[in-house]
């Protein structure tokens, strides 16, 4: 019998995902995590607005979204003082990454990114037979100026910079931002992933100019607005930037309970405000537990804390790997120096307990364990 054709960039590439989600953890583990800390989603949940309007938009679920996403790319716009026309509308950033890089690239092509980065989107590359090429971290810190000289080494046609940054939690200030903005090699398009600018503090994101032709900047309703089950993702950029997503995006993706659920979530700013306030408390708790047991918590921008653990990746494994095994989901960067650390999600007082309680005992397990 004969198998399907896939196609030779298809046959080459492994069958794997870039992260095992936590529910992939619990039917290993055979039960569920007593503190869910590893995803960095908000376990303070979504505005009550936002669940009344899922609710009410339930009840015409047999309908599909609105392809256009028009009430609430207005209201994107209208937030951030921009035209509809700059608004793309998508499946979360993943979503949007993977459309960003179909519209530019084809096998061969080269993209920049930095060595341990946000893995979806190297997963998205190679998929479509990118030229992958990764820089190194400085000082845990994406370094703007390495992305840059690669891409001029390579004609990218794509850099991928993360500020602030997962999975480091760090972060760059406006200005180098813009500076790198400003420095673009010819032809190369900057996508500037934001999905933690609403927990970063005051001079860190500059401000929007709509008119860079080759500048994105990604936001989502997944981290602070607690909506990650729902994939929303938007992109600011030219409007003819944003126009060319319409040639390849899936315009029935985004359903109809999605879009009412973000559009009532942009309009509770109070709500996002006291989120925000809620994931800097949880933020200081963690770092103070980490301190505790002779950890060092690394400033941080997110709704996260990466701890240094102290050594090298097999002790953090192994810390990692006791915190599981006590029911703490947490995850931990990929790629050395950095996997020395493990990062820890904002949570609930009881999710902190849990962490705290479970910390010391996986970190005497570690050290019988790890030479």
């Amino acid at each position: 019998m004969t198998q399907p054709r896939y196609t030779p960039l298809v046959d080459s590439l492994p069958a794997s995902v870039p992260f095992v989600g936590p529910e992939a953890q619990e039917r290993a583990r055979g039960a569920p995590f007593v503190a869910r800390m590893g995803a960095n989603e908000s376990v303070f949940g979504p505005s009550p607005r936002a669940v009344a309007a899922m609710q009410a938009a339930a009840a015409e679920a047999w309908m599909y979204g609105d392809p256009e996403l028009f009430d609430l790319r207005r209201a994107i716009a209208s937030h951030h003082g921009v035209s509809p026309a700059n608004v793309v509308v998508g499946e979360g950033i993943d979503g949007l990454l993977g459309y960003l890089v179909r519209l530019l690239i084809g096998p061969g092509d080269g993209v920049v990114t930095s060595d341990g980065a946000y893995p979806t989107f190297n997963y998205h590359v190679t998929g479509f037979g990118g030229a992958l090429h990764k820089v190194a971290y400085r000082g845990d810190h994406e370094d703007p100026d390495a992305l840059l000289a690669k891409a001029a080494e390579v004609d990218a046609k794509l850099i991928y910079l993360a500020n602030p940054d997962n999975p480091m939690g760090s972060w760059h200030d406006a200005a180098s931002v813009q500076a790198m903005i400003d420095a673009l090699p010819a032809g190369a398009v900057l996508a500037l992933d934001e999905a933690y600018s609403d927990t970063a503090p005051v001079g860190v994101i500059p401000p929007l100019d709509m008119t860079h032709p080759r500048v994105i900047r990604l936001r989502t309703f997944s981290k602070a607005y607690g909506l990650a089950g729902l994939r929303v993702g938007y992109g600011l950029a030219h409007a003819d930037f944003a126009h060319a997503f319409n040639k390849i995006r899936h315009h029935f993706g985004m359903g109809r309970v999605a879009q009412a659920g973000a559009l009532a979530a942009l309009g509770d700013q109070d709500h996002l405000r006291a989120t925000v306030a809620r994931i800097a408390a949880a933020r200081d708790v963690i770092a103070a537990i980490a301190r505790d047991h002779g950890l060092t918590p690394l400033p941080s921008a997110t709704n996260f804390v990466t701890i240094d653990c102290g050594r090298d990746g097999a002790f953090a494994r192994a810390v990692l790997t006791g915190l599981v095994a006590r029911g703490v989901f947490v995850r931990m960067p990929f790629t050395p120096p950095q996997d020395r650390c493990i990062r820890v999600s904002a949570g609930t007082s009881a999710d902190l307990a849990a962490f705290a309680a479970a910390l010391p005992l996986a970190l005497a397990e570690a050290a019988l364990t790890v030479s």
